[in-house]
Order: structure tokens, then sequence, then C-alpha cells
């Protein structure tokens, strides 16, 4: 790409903004070396992973990907024997290994909920580094501190010992009121790594020792006791010592390390895709981006909403819609008025799309990849060069030209400028002419009348203007297609401060000339203004008429429904005098065979109960067919209102949801999508839900839940909801997950997997999974304690190693009691409270060891 434009446009100032969003040193070089593609399928997998990134910022709280030291200079250091990692590098190292351990995890997660597939693809490529984390947070905690190793603990507690003898010997001096009018200070000071006292000059015979400095003025001398001597001549034998440990672990850890270093060099490059991409996601919500569609093939350009970054909240938002076949778009209009900022918001807002970085416009917008892109803007005007403001001009449009191709964009502000009229008009026709038969797709801004003419003349040109308000004599900014503008320079001049009498008279001067031009103009931004609000009329009158069909269509849709639901009512009641009707018809059959039995007899009663069932039979399948129409009906009429509210989105919009409510959400969806046959589903955890006694059930019909008591016969269940019990046939039923948000308390007296929710007991099934987030609040000690063993050993039996617990602070009991187990559990690896924005004190996050 050429620099020199990339710079003119502002490419690199905004790359570098996103750079500051990355969390690792690695990302922001990668991000800040980065210069647009020119491949479409690099650009969809960078923009693919920030959209998924989006979405799951967009439903989870918190970064997935923690920060993590420079990494990239450290296995040429391991692959070299007998060199060592510093604490610093190894404490690095273990950061990257979290992250990376974590940034999986958070996916994989996530990724059927979410539907991360892009992401996952790259997960799936990292390899295993828990190992290598392993090693490292085996010689240091994850604060970067050393452990303390019997060998160290041993060589630390001795160097305390001796700090606190020379501390006593002190405190023997300053303490002793005989020493008083000797010391200059009651506070020993430290000089040359030892503490010594400040001891007045003419009072230095008074304690023996060794004298380590004196003041500036002689004073004062900074005497060493003897006492104290032998104890700091110990104590730095042992920092010595300690530090001969520290390098000699860091040592072995390095060379334990080298059958890492593959593992290392694998996982850093997708590490650094995670962390740019996110990166730019970040930076993307924060300015209220959108990621631009694709061009087709002989697609054009769609700009819509369009900012330019650096301009901030007072931007005003452009439209650039090109036709099929438009090549180049030429804008005129007054100065100041904002032609110059549309070229660069545009060529801009390209760069960034084919850097795989979110732009800042409205859904729907869509962009084509260009292969370079080339600008003449500004004054090239340089006396060391003897370039002229013309001579500079051309330069920069001959090396355009010389370079352009088919898939070239090159912008020309103010061509023509800077000579003859006559000359620069032809010479910006030739250009254009050259750049048109090159194919190349061109943004011009100008003032000449004679290229507004050019541009409606050209089938390969359409022309464009920025606003101008007459009224206020100031530029509105809007840019209007197809119509070309007046440049207005006696009204902005006057404005500007010159005289009356000098405009009038220039005025006078072009009456004769320009009269016609502008009339001309005007009449068509008249033409144009009037048909922007007939067109506006006709879209809110379309979306009225729109807007009222939706209510009728609502209307006999809850009319059906009401039909359908008396029609099932009736059905309900044919079904249950089936029943009973069986029934008697049973007992007729038995005392017949308790009397004469006939084979005429027995084939006219079950004749009659298959005659009965069919008839049922068929009105089941009639009403069932017209509910399943009906449910068409409403999932289009849906659509249809989904549509109306995001005419412009190509994406449809997600509103913030806890993960909890996400996981719910995406398991509802999953078993509505499901057929009417199927006996299982699969809930968020990813066991399935069976058709069964003691499975939660929600009923379609009414939306109230229950629990399945037990089979009535095949396809047909007895459901209690609430204090009813009701049959119903499984086509009007749907599982749904046990409520996770009523947290199982235990009785001491209750078998194990028995549970009591609130006011119902329930026999918990096989295959029960943990919970995400255990809730202790309200419960006394004893009853956390038990639910919280609970969860540990389901999240054991299911390979489930992190959840956290909410406990409240309170009075510090239940905190106490939950740390207190966690601290004793051997399945415990670790555990922490929570950082301050997810509930501080009152939440843990647990951490179980891994089989």
């Amino acid at each position: 790409m050429n620099e020199k434009t990339l710079t003119e446009i502002d490419y690199f100032r905004i790359r570098n903004e996103i750079a500051l969003f990355c969390v690792s040193e690695e990302g922001k070089y990668d991000l800040q070396n980065r210069e647009p593609f020119t491949e479409s399928k690099k650009i969809e997998f960078y923009k693919n992973c920030s959209r998924e990134w989006k979405d799951y910022l967009s439903i989870v709280k918190g970064s997935p990907l923690s920060a993590w030291g420079p990494v990239h200079g450290l296995t040429p250091i391991i692959k070299t024997n007998g060199a060592s990692l510093t604490l610093e590098q190894v404490k690095a190292l273990g950061e990257f290994c979290t992250s990376a351990e974590n940034v999986k995890a958070a996916v994989l997660n996530h990724k059927d909920a979410l539907k991360l597939k892009t992401l996952a693809t790259q997960v799936e490529l990292l390899p295993d580094i828990s190992e290598t984390s392993r090693k490292i947070f085996r010689i240091i905690t994850k604060d970067g501190e050393m452990r303390e190793l019997p060998e160290i603990a041993e060589i630390r507690s001795k160097i305390a010992s001796l700090n606190s003898q020379i501390k006593n010997i002190m405190k023997k001096f300053t303490g002793d009121q005989k020493y008083a009018a000797v010391l200059e200070s009651t506070v020993p000071v430290l000089r040359g790594g030892r503490q010594v006292l400040a001891v007045k000059a003419n009072q230095q015979t008074k304690i023996k020792g060794i004298i380590h400095d004196v003041s500036s003025t002689a004073q004062t001398v900074f005497i060493e006791p003897e006492e104290a001597v032998y104890c700091s001549n110990e104590l730095i034998q042992k920092e010595f010592e300690l530090q001969s440990v520290i390098k000699r672990i860091l040592l072995e850890l390095t060379a334990e390390l080298q059958p890492s270093i593959p593992v290392i060099r694998d996982t850093l490059p997708i590490m650094k895709i995670f962390d740019t991409t996110l990166a730019a996601t970040r930076w993307g919500m924060e300015h209220s981006c959108v990621y631009a569609l694709s061009c087709k093939k002989d697609e054009p350009p769609l700009l819509l909403g369009a900012r330019h970054p650096l301009i901030g909240e007072k931007c005003v938002p452009i439209d650039i819609r090109f036709m099929t076949g438009k090549r180049v778009l030429i804008i005129t209009g007054p100065n100041t008025g904002g032609k110059t900022v549309t070229l660069k918001t545009f060529a801009l807002l390209s760069m960034l799309n084919q850097s795989g970085f979110p732009v800042l416009a409205a859904e729907g917008t869509r962009l084509p990849v260009f292969s370079n892109v080339f600008a003449d803007i500004g004054d090239d005007q340089s006396l060391d060069q003897s370039l002229s403001t013309f001579s500079g001009h051309m330069k920069n449009i001959a090396h355009a030209i010389n370079a352009a191709r088919h898939d070239t964009l090159i912008l020309l502000d103010e061509l023509g400028s800077g000579t003859d009229p006559q000359e620069g008009t032809a010479i910006s026709m030739a250009v254009l002419d050259k750049l048109i038969e090159k194919g190349s797709f061109v943004l011009v801004t100008t003032h000449q009348g004679i290229l507004k003419n050019y541009g409606y003349t050209n089938e390969f040109c359409v022309n464009a203007s920025v606003e101008f308000d007459t009224n206020t004599l100031s530029p509105s900014y809007r840019l209007l297609m197809g119509v070309p503008g007046e440049s207005h320079a006696l009204d902005i001049a006057q404005k500007s401060g010159l005289p009356k009498e000098i405009c009038k008279a220039a005025r006078n001067y072009i009456a004769t000339e320009q009269a016609d031009v502008s009339g001309l103009i005007r009449g068509l931004n008249e033409k144009h203004l009037e048909l922007d609000r007939l067109q506006g009329d006709a879209r809110r009158e379309t979306e009225l008429i729109e807007e009222k069909n939706l209510k009728l269509r609502e209307k006999e849709v809850e009319l059906r429904r009401k039909e359908h639901e008396l029609k099932s009512g009736k059905q309900q009641e044919m079904y249950d005098f089936l029943v009973h009707s069986r029934r008697q018809l049973e007992n007729l059959v038995r005392q017949i065979k308790e009397g004469e039995l006939t084979r005429e007899k027995t084939l006219g009663v079950k004749g009659f109960i298959s005659d009965l069932e069919k008839n049922v039979s068929r009105l089941d399948k009639k009403i069932e067919a017209e509910g399943e129409e009906l449910e068409k009906a409403a999932e289009e009429l849906q659509k249809a209102k989904e549509k109306r509210k995001h005419p412009s989105s190509n994406k449809t919009t997600k509103k913030k949801l806890s993960l909890a409510e996400a996981l719910k959400t995406a398991t509802s969806m999953a078993g509505d999508d499901s057929s009417h046959s199927a006996k299982t589903v699969k809930n968020a955890g990813g066991s399935r839900l069976v058709f069964e006694p003691g499975a939660f059930v929600k009923s379609k019909n009414g939306g109230n839940s229950g629990v399945i008591i037990c089979a009535v016969k095949n396809g047909v269940w007895q459901v209690q909801f609430g204090s009813i019990k009701m049959t119903v046939k499984e086509k009007d039923l749907q599982l749904e997950n046990p409520p996770q948000s009523l947290v199982p308390s235990y009785s001491v007296d209750m078998a194990p997997n028995v549970y009591e929710y609130g006011d119902n007991v329930i026999v918990e099934k096989e295959g029960a999974r943990p919970v995400y987030e255990l809730r202790l609040l309200g419960m006394y000690a004893e009853e956390a304690v038990k639910a919280l063993e609970r969860q540990i050993d389901l999240c054991v039996l299911s390979n489930f190693d992190h959840f956290s617990v909410i406990h409240g602070k309170g009075n510090g009991v239940l905190q106490q009691a939950v740390r207190d187990y966690l601290s004793h559990s051997p399945a415990v690896a670790d555990f922490e409270y929570a950082p301050a924005e997810d509930g501080g004190a009152g939440k843990t996050y647990v951490t179980l060891k891994t089989r």
C-alpha cells in the first residue's frame, strides 16, 4: 500500500489508537505494523474473529484474555544450555500460559451457545500448555513471587531472625536515655545496605563501632555498633546465599522448559490473533462501529451513516450510494463544506475494513477490496525540490495514473487547480478519461463548472455535492448524491468579512456568464429537496400501511389461536370420554366373559373400541395440523415485525444478557427447533434431557412449568402442575432445565439423592450437572457446607473445574464457613475472592484439581 496516502488519510493514527487496546506487547507490535490486506479470505477471517468477540462481550462479563509480559524473546534463552530466565521473565511466561488456558476454556465453554465458529477453530489449534504452566507455577506464585520452597524458607527464616536481632540492637541504643545527648536522631538509617546510628560528631567516642559515612556538614557521623556488625555481616551472607539458591532454581527451571519450546512457539501466533482481534472489537464497541459487508462481483460500494473517527461527536454522518457501473464520483460544493473529509472518510473506512477492523458506519454498509490507494490531497509545494503547487499536484497524479489498475482507489482533491482554469479543466478531463479507461475507482473534488457537466455526460461518472444552507450562508455537511453544487464563494467571502461593495462588483462581473448555470444548479437542488420530501412522505405512508397490515395479521393469528385452543379443549374432553368409555367397555367384556361368551360379542366390542379410537385419532391429527399451521403463521408474523424494526440491519441485534440467561435461551431455542417426536434434547451443559418421571417440563399451550409423575401410555404423561395433576400429551410438552435459580438445600435426614427446591422435594435424576454459580445467600452454615460439598462432587464427576460461590459478606459466618471447607477439601486446587467489579469479598472463585 502507498504509505504516503495512508498517512494523509490518517490510517496509521487510527491503527495505533486501536493497538492501545491490546493486552500484550506482542499484540500491540503486531497491530502497529499492520497494513491493509488485499486477500479477501484474510480480511474476512479477522472480521469474523472480531464479530464473534463482539457477540461474546455482549453476553459474558469480563475479558477472556488476560495480560502477559513479552515472551517472544524467551525461547532463544531457554534453548541455550546454561542460560537462565530471570524471575520477571518466568512471571511473563506464566502469565502467557494462564492467558492461553483461560481463553481456550472461555471459547470452548461458549462456542455452541454463542456460535463462536472461527474462534473455536483457532483455540482447537492451541497446543496443550498445561505442563509448561505446572512447571512454572510450581516455582512461583500467580503474583510472580518465588514460592516458599523448603530451602528458600529456611534461609528467609534466618534472614528474618538476623533483621530482628539488628533491630533489637538498634533499639537498645535509641531507647536508652543515656544516649539521648549522643544521638542526632532516634531513628536508624541505612548506609551501604546496613543499619547505622546518626551520632553527633563530638560524641562519637561514646558508641563503639564502624563509621560508614559523615554528613556534608561534618556534624554527624553514621556509626554501626559493634554488636550489629556481626549480625549485618551474616545477614549479607544469607542474602547472597538466598540469591544463589533462587538463581539455581531458575537455572533448573529453564532447563526443564526446553521441551516446551515448540509449544510456546506455536501458541504465540494464535494468542496474537486473539489479542489483536479482541482489541479491534473493544475499539469498535467504544465507537459504535459495525463490520462492513463484502461487495459481490460488480456490486457498487455503499456507505451508510459514515463518520470520520477523528472528528468526534460533532461529525455529521454521510451516505455515499454508488450506482452500478459508476466508477468516478465528482463532488462539488462550497469551501469548508466537507468535500475533502468525504474523500478521506471513504478511503479511511475502506482501509480499516481491509485491515479486519470495524468501521464507523451503519449496518448495511458494504465495501470492496482495493489493491492500492493513491491520493493527491493538500499542497505539495517544496522549495527544496523546486516544486510549485501545480507541479506538486501533477507529480502525485502522474504517479497514481502510472500505477492505476481496475481495483485501485484514487483520491483527487481540487483536481485542475493551481493553474490557468481553462488548461486546468482540460487536464482534469483528460486525467479522468485515462483513469476511466483503466477502470480505477476515483473520487474527485473540484470547483470547476465544466467538470460538473462532464459528470453528467459521462456514463461512468456520477455527480454529488455538499449541501449549503442559503439562509445561514453556511454548509450543513450533508452529501447529496446525483446533484452538483455551487461553490458559493461570494456568499462565504461576504460572511468572512469581505466588503459588500466588492462582493456586489464581483456578482456584476459574473452575472452574464454564470446566471444560466447557477440557475440550473439551484433548480436541480430544489428538485432534489422536493424529491427527498416526496420520498419521505411515501416511505412514511408505506410504513403506516405495513403497520396496519401487521396489526390485522396479528389479530387474525390471535383469533385462530383462540379457535385452536377451544378445539384442543373439546378434543381433550373427547379424549377423557374415550378413556372412560374404554374402561366401561372393558368392564362390559369382563362381565360377558363371566356369562355366556360368543365370538360375535367380543368382535363387536373390539370393533366399537377401534372405531372410537380412530375417530379421536383423526380429530387429533386435524387439530395438530391446524396448530402447526398456526405456529408457522405466528413465526412469519414475528419475522415481519423484526424486519420492520431493523430494516437496514444485516445481523440480529443482541441484547446484553447474563451467562445463565444466554445459556437458557440457547437451550430453549434448541428445544423449539426439535421435532414433536423427539424424546431427548441437550441442555446448556451438554447433558441430555429425557421425557421420564421426574423430568422438568413446560406446557406449550399455557406456559406452566411442572414435573412428570408417571407415564399413562406411549406419548402421554401425568404431570404435576403446582397442586394440580393433569394428563398431557408429549407433543404438548417441552423439556426444560431444572430451576437453577433455586439453590438446592439439604436436610440431614434426607437420602444423598433427595433435595429440596423451595417447598418441593425433588428426587435427583442420574446425570445431574453442577451449576456455574452456586448461590448460598440466606442459608445456615451447615446447609451451605452441604450444598458446597454436593456441588464439588458433581463438578468432579462432570470434569467441571471452575465455578463461583456467592456467599455475601454479612457478619462473615457464611463467608468463613465456605473458606474453611474449601481450604480443607482435597478436590480444591485454588480459590480466591472475585474482583471488586464482580462481587469482591462476597463471591469466591473456585478452581478444582484436574484429573
